[in-house]
């Protein structure tokens, strides 16, 4: 998945990514080189997680006020 493609990630696309990208810097074949370019990915992908739950957590909040009034 492209950086500049956050607009239509998914949450279940970004953790996909994070799991392909774990993967990747356990193998054998992981470069000294391309450890930076994954670990920058991986945080890229970690703030997207980290926001499409807050967002969620704040909507489910609000939808759960609603119900108790």
């Amino acid at each position: 998945m492209e950086n500049n493609d956050n607009e239509k990630m998914t949450y279940s696309s970004a953790i996909a990514e994070l799991e392909k990208i774990v993967r990747e810097m356990q193998s054998d074949s992981c470069s000294i080189d391309n450890l930076s370019a994954l670990t920058s990915r991986s945080l890229k992908l970690l703030k997207f997680c980290k926001s499409k739950l807050q967002t969620t957590d704040e909507e489910l909040k609000k939808i759960l006020a609603e119900i108790e009034q």
